[in-house]
């Protein structure tokens, strides 16, 4: 089934503004709950985000192909999956997705609507763990993409809510979102001084992850070439070769013996035919 561009443009504007609506929304209501207990807070931001990304995936993959991420749609351009247009309108309606998911956010919990967060989050480890969680976040999806299509939205719902935790950054890892942040001084936010940074993080975590898995998952051609090395292929060409000239050989020799069995047997056939004639014919007297 295939989706025109607007309706395609309209699922990635949705499907982002729910997931930044989630990530906001869940952390107001994470450290407003938490009394203080950053950890607590981070647990409550976590759940509903990695629950959101599998509803919001679940609904709108076969749409639009659920990106809602600039860096997933810089991939499957670089894959040849988008043209260069989709990929700047993509981009464009993810981004304005997920302004308005953080906007929304505000408003559900009489905050101002427009803000701008004070949050640091800048440093080489922060950088790193951007870089980590979209890498992760890209193999996650091209592994489901390659070898398990159906595992797409459990998969990335359950890596997102894992990466919060083993991330210094608490897995952005979504150039969209992460612009988005910037406008909620809230406990999710991040400062903008300190987005480019991510975002420099982000785009670089999908490229090389693109590069690394496209080489991983690409088949090989023969399962004895990649065991056994070039070799093996050089010697399966030479006995499939001696294979072919000894068949050759044996349908010769083969059609050989039946010529000379036909002689043979016509020559008796002959002499049989003459003997018979001779008994069956009376003497003279």
């Amino acid at each position: 089934m295939h989706f025109d561009l607007t309706r395609r443009l309209a699922a990635e504007a949705l499907g982002t503004f729910f997931l930044v609506m989630a990530v906001v929304g869940s952390g107001i209501m994470a450290e407003s709950l938490a009394g203080g207990n950053d950890a607590l807070a981070l647990l409550c931001n976590t759940l509903p985000t990695g629950a959101v990304l599998f509803v919001i995936i679940t609904i709108f993959v076969s749409v639009s192909g659920a990106h809602f991420n600039p860096a997933v749609s810089l991939v499957m351009w670089l894959r040849g999956a988008l043209s260069r247009t989709d990929t700047l309108a993509y981009i464009a309606v993810q981004i304005v997705g997920g302004c308005l998911g953080a906007i929304v956010a505000h408003l559900m919990f009489d905050l101002e609507p427009l803000q701008l967060s004070q949050t640091a989050r800048t440093g080489v480890g922060q950088w790193a763990g951007e870089f980590i969680a979209t890498f992760g976040l890209i193999a996650t999806i091209l592994g489901c993409v390659r070898f398990n299509m159906a595992a797409i939205a459990p998969a990335v719902g359950l890596y997102i809510t894992s990466a919060y935790w083993f991330t210094s950054s608490t897995s952005f890892a979504n150039p969209a979102v992460t612009i988005a942040r910037a406008l909620s001084d809230t406990f999710s936010g991040i400062a903008p001084a300190d987005v480019p940074g991510f975002l420099v993080a982000e785009i670089a975590g999908a490229l090389v992850a693109a590069a690394v898995l496209g080489w991983l998952f690409r088949p090989a051609r023969q399962p004895s070439d990649v065991r056994y090395g070039p070799a093996a292929a050089v010697s399966r060409k030479r006995l499939f070769s001696f294979s072919r000239a000894a068949m050759r050989s044996s349908s010769a020799a083969t059609s050989s013996a039946n010529t000379i069995c036909g002689m043979c047997c016509g020559q008796f056939t002959s002499q049989a035919s003459t003997v018979n004639r001779t008994a069956a014919s009376p003497r003279a007297v």
